[in-house]
């Protein structure tokens, strides 16, 4: 237990501590006025409070990604927290904040224009196609579980039901963001909270023993930590899919000061959210090898809701029901909703009619691949969902690094984190069943030899921007 509450310390420190050390590095200025102003158009850029962007945010980066992931990762034993604290702190919410204020600093930009702008055209085009994927992606492996839900709770069908969420998804992609997601997402966002707080009292109270720190492998299947924990876990401590959604908030933004609470704040809520869970997962059971028997049995679902039931009764059951339902729809709206804005920004410009009807037109092209999608395996998605998740984020923090060197700012606060995922991304590309599948030990050396040639080539460029006029260069 005192892991559990250790981890949770952490995590506000380093919102504390490091989040405002990453914030000086930045450098805010309230006196620029921000995309909600100067871009207002009632439909993607209104102005609005930061404790609903901190809402809106969390819900939309969340999901069920810090207790679904969360839990996988507690197979692994305590080890998982050590990552959770440290890759939310350092790498994480490093990452969802320069994805949110650059996009701030470039009129609302998305993900893909940031890449264009500090890796150049070619990065631009591989990252418009793998970002509308993963949210393709993330929309039809969220939609699947709720539907199978509600299904079972109202006798309606399966396909019927995915038909429902996705009227939805079209309305609150479609609709401006203050309509509904700004009016419904506090709602949603006290379930998410009120949950992870009752489950942590819970823990508190009971007889139940959080194990304590180890960094023993306790993985019943004896899958490798590296690089595999750190893709499992996700959205709990790292998550490309972020980089997507920061740019959703920050045309909401009121001034800059509101953005290490909104971006770096969101993350570090979702890391308490996935400690909780993680611990719960691996003690509730009383093992991980027991967990592991659980989640094959009934799923991540049925054991989010056999822990909510046993430790909170039937208040707690129906809390659980209303969490798989409602936390990924959330998400999967917004990923509906920024793969039409990433749509839109690179059609837009091509064609001449009324951007409205174009945004319809874009929601709608994406909204179909996600519906087929929704109706295959859940499992076959979700792996593909988690390369291409840690891959978008690695690009996001050398994007961050490009802009951090060019400036002349400490870069090395998302250059070690780049390089880092680098090597997560690699290697796991290299031994995953859905990348080329290689003998574990092989697969390392040829994963950790491609991160070494990209650190060789970060360190060239530290050395090239230090013999730079970086104030003449930062100017132009």
């Amino acid at each position: 237990m005192f892991t559990l509450i250790g981890a949770i310390i952490l995590l506000f420190l380093g919102y504390v501590v490091y989040g405002k050390f990453v914030e000086k590095v930045f450098v805010v200025n309230d006196a620029t006025p921000t995309p909600a102003y100067t871009k207002t158009d009632n439909l993607d850029y209104v102005p609005m409070p930061a404790w609903k962007g901190w809402v809106i945010q969390l819900l939309n980066i969340a999901g069920l990604g810090p207790i679904y992931g969360a839990i996988a990762g507690a197979l692994y034993g305590p080890v998982a927290m050590v990552w959770i604290v440290l890759g939310c702190i350092f790498a994480g919410a490093v990452h969802d904040y320069f994805a949110g204020m650059l996009s701030v600093r470039h009129g609302g930009a998305q993900f893909p224009a940031l890449v264009q702008k500090y890796l150049g055209k070619a990065m631009r085009v591989f990252t418009d196609v793998v970002s509308v994927v993963l949210m393709i992606l993330v929309a039809a492996a969220f939609t699947a579980g709720p539907a199978a839900v509600i299904s079972a709770k109202t006798g309606i069908t399966f396909i019927v039901a995915i038909g429902i969420i996705f009227l939805y998804f079209l309305l609150a992609a479609i609709l401006p963001i203050n309509k509904i997601i700004g009016r419904i997402y506090p709602v949603f966002g006290a379930v998410l909270l009120i949950t992870a707080a009752a489950v942590l009292i819970a823990l508190l109270t009971s007889d139940i023993k959080v194990p304590e720190l180890t960094f023993a492998n306790m993985h019943p299947g004896e899958l490798p930590i590296w690089p595999l924990l750190m893709v499992t876990i996700s959205c709990g401590a790292i998550s490309g899919f972020h980089s997507t959604q920061s740019p959703i908030i920050s045309r909401t933004l009121k001034k800059e000061t509101e953005g290490r609470k909104v971006f770096y704040g969101a993350m570090i809520g979702e890391g308490v959210i996935a400690l909780i869970w993680c611990a719960a997962g691996m003690s509730f059971y009383g093992g991980t090898g027991e967990l592991a028997s659980v989640v094959s049995a009934v799923g991540a679902g049925g054991v989010v809701d056999q822990i909510s039931v046993g430790l909170l009764g039937t208040i707690g059951g129906l809390l659980a029901i209303l969490s798989v339902i409602i936390l990924p729809i959330t998400t999967g709206d917004t990923s509906l909703r920024s793969a039409r804005m990433i749509v839109l920004d690179f059609i837009g410009s091509r064609i001449k009619a009324n951007q409205k009807t174009v945004a319809v037109i874009a929601t709608v092209a994406v909204t179909i691949p996600a519906f087929y999608l929704s109706t295959i395996d859940y499992q076959f998605l979700w792996r593909y969902v988690g390369m291409t998740n840690q891959m978008v984020a690695t690009v996001m923090l050398w994007v961050a690094t490009s802009y951090l060197l060019k400036e002349g700012k400490l870069h090395w606060i998302t250059g070690l984190p780049a390089v880092f995922m680098t090597g997560v991304v690699f290697c796991y590309l290299m031994v995953a069943p859905e990348g080329f599948g290689l003998e574990y030990n092989f697969a390392m050396i040829i994963g950790l030899s491609f991160t070494a040639a990209i650190a060789l080539f970060y360190a060239y460029q530290i050395f090239r921007y230090s013999k730079l006029n970086v104030p003449a260069l930062a100017k132009e």
